[in-house]
């Protein structure tokens, strides 16, 4: 017999296998009914039947999950969820299968970001899981909680979003956090932070959170890009390509959403968050082509391009990972290089790495949890693109002599790493979605945290 939904225009959903067999008695036969609407038992495959619920008609919604693998979850959730639009309540009798991914993925489908009224059909108001593990359900919930936080931050304007605020909205996790205002960066050398930063009215911070679970045996530090809004400073981006740069600030995000969830899902690592925070803005005060900054190890680097400036931030954050905190492992998210969106398109982020077994696991947790990494190299025959004639570096390769914008820039970033393992992902190809589509919703992504948390939490 049909569980009963809650009111009548609430929405039940129940899976079918492969052979198209319906958990429930249906009021027409179902081989009939999967003949008439061409089932094939397909993932995100979906056949709504009317049935009788005393003197009403409710919405059944049978449901194909195709070969049961992760990845097929996600996408019978996510086309549930989308399909409830507009309803109060979706109750969804859950599949055999990884029940997390599959909660995780409906409740990433129902996010939406809007400021003012909503247009079209809100998202279902309220979802409910039958038969599921309880603690399976809470683990999809608190990564699709993180994602979503990541996703909001990166969303927020940058009228809203300076980087003071995104200070504040990190320390309202409840962790440890130390921020460095403009004065305790110039007092402690974070000269790339300050010159980034120094064109806007918006000062720069540094945000450090902290986890440290009851007993670890090791340190990971990560490291996210935190750029509220990328004009490109005096090289100044075209107007198109402005468009989006209120999401420039995505890594940061993504530290900062991951930071926040460790406690809930057990990481028994002991992790340290660090977002360089600044606004790259032109005015008389911005930095020029040309200047020569200090980061916080002491390396000088010549701006050649004032909208190469988020591995200016990172190398300071780095610098200081690797001397005072003294991590086992580094990694840094970033929105870098727009380069490796030709490389990899909006599917794929890249990982670089100087360590083997960090890129396999990171890859690894990338395919777990569907945000797909590609190892890219790091080709040490490039390295000169970054010489500079009057400092110890430059921040771009000037000629576009090796034409390898996101390699060179993560061979700019392992400077400053101490020669601890490090990986970089550049994910300004994925940290941005322009549809409503699976999981994702138009606008920031969240990319990122969802790999981290695995690779985190199975340590």
């Amino acid at each position: 017999m049909l569980p009963e939904a809650p009111s009548d225009s609430a929405l039940l959903a129940v899976p079918y296998d492969s052979g198209l067999n319906p958990r429930v008695e249906l009021p027409v036969p179902a081989a009939a009914l999967m003949a008439h609407h061409a089932a094939k038992g397909e993932a995100g495959e979906i056949v709504e039947v009317p049935v009788s619920r005393g003197d009403s008609v409710g919405g059944l919604l049978l449901y194909g999950v195709g070969d049961g693998s992760p990845r097929a979850l996600r996408k019978a959730a996510s086309a549930l969820t989308r399909r409830a639009k507009g309803r109060p309540e979706l109750t969804v009798v859950v599949p055999d299968g990884d029940i997390a991914v599959f909660a995780e993925a409906a409740l990433l489908a129902a996010y939406t970001f809007k400021i003012g009224a909503p247009q079209g059909k809100p998202p279902v108001a309220a979802l409910t899981f039958v038969g599921a593990d309880e603690s399976a359900v809470r683990r999809g919930e608190s990564v699709a909680q993180a994602v979503a936080v990541a996703r909001d931050l990166a969303n927020t304007p940058a009228s809203t979003k300076t980087p003071s605020w995104l200070a504040d909205q990190a320390a309202a996790d409840g962790l440890e956090v130390k921020v460095w205002d403009e004065e305790a960066l110039r007092a402690e050398g974070f000269g790339g932070i300050l010159a980034v930063g120094q064109g806007s009215v918006h000062p720069p911070r540094l945000i450090q959170l902290s986890y440290i679970p009851d007993s670890y045996d090791e340190h990971v530090v990560l490291v996210g890009k935190g750029i509220t809004f990328d004009s490109g400073g005096l090289s100044l981006k075209p107007t198109d390509n402005m468009k989006t740069q209120k999401t420039d600030m995505a890594g940061g995000a993504v530290v900062i959403a991951v930071m926040g969830a460790l406690a809930a899902l057990g990481s028994p690592v002991r992790v340290t968050g660090l977002v360089a925070a600044a606004e790259n803005m032109p005015s008389g005060t911005a930095q020029r082509p040309g200047d020569v900054i200090t980061h916080y190890s002491g390396t000088t680097v010549e701006v050649t391009n004032t909208d190469a400036e988020g591995r200016l931030v990172l190398a300071d954050a780095l610098a200081y990972a690797d001397a005072v905190l003294e991590p086992d492992t580094m990694i840094d998210i970033a929105t870098l290089t727009g380069a490796i969106s030709v490389a990899l398109g909006r599917n794929i982020g890249a990982v670089y790495a100087t360590d083997d077994e960090l890129a396999r696991a990171l890859v690894s947790s990338g395919e777990a949890t569907d945000d797909r990494l590609w190892r890219m190299p790091l080709i040490d025959d490039y390295r000169p693109a970054l010489d500079s004639p009057i400092a110890d570096m430059q921040n771009a390769d000037l000629g576009g002599r090796f034409g390898a914008g996101s390699i060179t820039a993560a061979l700019f970033l392992r400077e400053f790493t101490g020669k601890r393992p490090w990986a970089h992902l550049d994910i300004a190809g994925v940290g941005r979605s322009t549809v409503d589509e699976g999981t994702l919703s138009k606008g920031a992504t969240g990319f990122g945290v969802r790999v981290l948390l695995d690779w985190l939490t199975r340590r």
